[in-house]
């Protein structure tokens, strides 16, 4: 059966006074709920510049949850993921309406796991990184100008790090009335470690500093910690970080689009 450990930190950072970040996590309640429905973490980053930025991000965060909580048993992640998404980019559209027109942002990264599948699901450039051997990179990939002209091959990766595009975001939530998530599934081994975050920590640590500390830092809460002061060292905006350690996966295929349990 699948089984897991995580912690998660969120701070303000060393300057400002308010923080725009939201997490939200479900657990299942029982062994049975592991199998049906899974886990689902969730962080969103308030769109800088946008007004009401943290209850762009905190709607987005508690609309995910309270839809995932309602799933019947045995949805398919990556069908389901989207839709949350979406139900969220609603949400956070509507109340920037209903204030008298006030613009309303948020970037979004969901990942969900069940039986020994991650499915994650993100707009804007808040990512998700899967470590796994003392080795790490991101699943996912920025929506922002600099990011999508590296991947045009019209910037270097170096150019694009230092492109001040590389904050301008191409995607986000609350913008328009849909929105389009990239979504993917990966398979996860005992071992590994999946990390979500705000562009607060992956702006200013690098990946192979996030190894190093998660290399000494056995403990997750103590890993999240760390993660923040390096990020606050030397930056200053809002930083979270949710890490999720798999434990034990309970391997499965698919028949005719139904799980069966594989030995």
């Amino acid at each position: 059966m699948l089984d897991l450990e995580f912690a998660q930190l969120t701070d303000c950072g060393s300057v400002r006074d308010q923080n725009e970040d939201s997490l939200g996590h479900v657990l299942p309640a029982s062994a049975a709920e592991v199998r049906s429905q899974g886990w689902v973490f969730v962080l969103a980053d308030g769109v800088g510049g946008h007004e009401e930025g943290e209850v762009a991000s905190r709607l987005a965060v508690e609309t995910v949850v309270a839809g995932f909580k309602k799933i019947p048993p045995g949805v398919m992640h990556v069908s389901l993921l989207p839709r949350l998404v979406q139900d969220a980019n609603a949400a956070v559209y509507e109340e920037g309406r209903r204030q008298r027109g006030i613009r309303m942002g948020t970037t979004l990264v969901v990942c969900a796991l069940r039986f020994d599948s991650a499915v994650i699901s993100h707009v804007g450039d808040s990512r998700c990184y899967l470590f796994r051997n003392g080795t790490g990179a991101p699943l996912t990939h920025d929506h922002t100008m600099a990011a999508e002209q590296f991947r045009m091959n019209l910037l270097s990766e170096s150019e694009a790090d230092a492109s001040e595009r590389k904050h301008v975001l191409t995607r986000s939530l609350g913008s328009d009335l849909f929105v389009a998530a990239d979504t993917i599934t990966v398979n996860i081994i005992p071992g590994d470690v999946l990390l979500l975050c705000s562009d607060g920590l992956h702006g200013e640590v690098s990946t192979a500093s996030m190894e190093r500390i998660l290399a000494v830092n056995r403990d997750l809460n103590k890993a999240a910690a760390a993660l923040v002061a390096a990020a606050n060292a030397t930056g200053h905006d809002n930083v979270s970080v949710q890490l999720i350690r798999i434990l034990a996966v309970e391997r499965m295929g698919l028949y005719r689009g139904r799980p069966y349990r594989m030995l």
